[in-house]
């Protein structure tokens, strides 16, 4: 079971990732041309929240079934399970959470531009969140590329 979580989360991370990008270029473009604000703009949000979310459940299912979280104080003094125990969720969930918003905040609003400047503004932080928080391989980690 933890295995298949495991594949399972790592793999959907690029999924999100390739969401979460498409989205915010989308966004961007969108935004300074000036375009309207259509179906397909709605639903690349909505799909990029549903990803958002279901990378999260996941998550946290790892997060009480992982080896490397470790629920001890000299965790704080290793790098890798200080990582997995507080970096990494923290910075998931903030990135979660502006996606969440941007997807709020973009349905509510009424005026094109600024529903494509605000899901723009908030994609973004949580594309920077994301990256920061990926175990990506070349971090030394102990994390592959899927």
């Amino acid at each position: 079971m933890f295995d298949m979580l495991k594949h399972a989360h790592s793999g959907l991370r690029w999924v999100f990732l390739g969401l979460l990008i498409y989205a915010t270029i989308n966004a961007y473009l969108k935004w300074k041309k000036g375009a309207a604000f259509e179906e397909k703009d709605r639903k690349l949000n909505l799909f990029t929240l549903i990803a958002a979310h279901i990378q999260l459940l996941t998550g946290f299912a790892l997060y009480f079934m992982s080896s490397k979280v470790v629920f001890e104080g000299s965790s704080m003094g290793n790098s890798v399970l200080r990582f997995f125990l507080v970096e990494h969720p923290f910075m998931m969930v903030l990135a979660v959470v502006f996606v969440t918003v941007a997807y709020s905040k973009s349905k509510k609003l009424t005026e094109h531009t600024a529903r494509f400047k605000t899901s723009f503004t908030l994609f973004a932080i949580s594309l920077l969140l994301l990256l920061a928080g990926i175990p990506w391989p070349f971090r030394e980690l102990g994390a592959a590329w899927f």
